[in-house]
């Protein structure tokens, strides 16, 4: 079987925070094929690396603006400049709206200060690792909630391929994948990029009948699906048999699928028996790690 991909989602942010150039680079040490990004907008115009719409989960943006949120008590960040967003300083993934954190013994809220970057300081700090490395780690960004931004004024999708393009990345060997949930988005630029377009999925929508999984592959050389529509199902195989590479998320040490009972047998399930050609995780080492076991000759 052909190795499959480490997908080092939002970083190594099993260990570090989420979409820090400090969870990004240990995700590169620790062999993950490629990196993800996550893209939203800043008010005057500037792409940051980051998950979420609004700030307030993952920064101290309530203390340091405390009377900057909206009628619906969010932070957005379209509603910051770049330079307002750099004096945040980013943590740990909380629990919405708490200050618990989402999941407990990772990295400690406080222990250090981190900062959110734009996806031009990103891609560069990534092509200076591949040189330094000798590898050649590539690139997932995510176009986050195109219809959103559409309302707000910002057409994100075109944005985010003029960044990529001026970074050297616009063919389909470039070493990136795009991902969306919005399909629209992904038809809409299907005509505009070479680089290979991978559809989201998320279990709401129940597993794609063959017939939608022939209309993916229309536009669309993937599927990212939640692991609970692989796990127990045939997606992967009638997905392969579409001509569809899947790359199902999130592979989570510390929050395994019911039914469940190791990491190793998520691995085993999602990469091994169901025949994923790769996968997002926290912990891209304990993947790798996998791999070189379970898949020798792919090395």
């Amino acid at each position: 079987m052909q190795r499959p991909l480490v997908i080092a989602h939002r970083g190594a942010s099993g260990y570090l925070p989420e979409h820090t150039l400090a969870a990004k680079a240990l995700a590169a040490g620790m062999g993950a094929d490629y990196l993800e990004q996550d893209v939203v907008a800043t008010r005057d115009g500037a792409l940051i690396v980051f998950h979420d719409l609004t700030l307030e989960d993952t920064t101290d943006v309530r203390d340091r603006y405390p009377t900057r949120a909206r009628s619906d008590g969010h932070w957005y960040a379209i509603d910051f400049t770049l330079e307002e967003i750099r004096r945040l300083s980013a943590g740990e993934r909380r629990q919405a709206g708490t200050t618990r954190p989402r999941f407990t013994g990772r990295y400690p809220d406080g222990a250090g200060r981190f900062g959110i970057v734009t996806l031009d300081e990103e891609l560069a700090f990534i092509r200076g690792l591949n040189r330094s490395s000798g590898r050649a780690i590539g690139i997932y960004p995510e176009i986050k909630d195109p219809g959103w931004h559409r309302l707000q004024g910002v057409e994100i999708g075109d944005r985010l391929l003029e960044v990529l393009t001026a970074h050297g990345y616009s063919t389909a060997a470039c070493g990136a994948y795009l991902q969306c949930f919005d399909a629209e988005e992904l038809q809409r630029l299907r005509g505009r990029t070479d680089l290979p377009l991978i559809q989201l999925l998320d279990s709401a929508g129940g597993i794609p009948s063959a017939h939608s999984l022939r209309q993916l592959a229309s536009y669309a050389q993937g599927i990212g699906p939640s692991l609970k529509l692989v796990l127990g199902s045939r997606l992967v195989a009638e997905a392969h048999g579409e001509g569809l590479l899947v790359h199902p998320y999130t592979a989570r040490r510390d929050d395994l699928p019911p039914g469940v009972h190791s990491f190793d047998q998520l691995l085993q399930q999602v990469l091994a028996d169901a025949g994923s050609d790769g996968v997002f995780t926290d912990f891209p080492d304990l993947v790798v790690d996998f791999i070189r076991r379970r898949f020798p000759a792919g090395e």
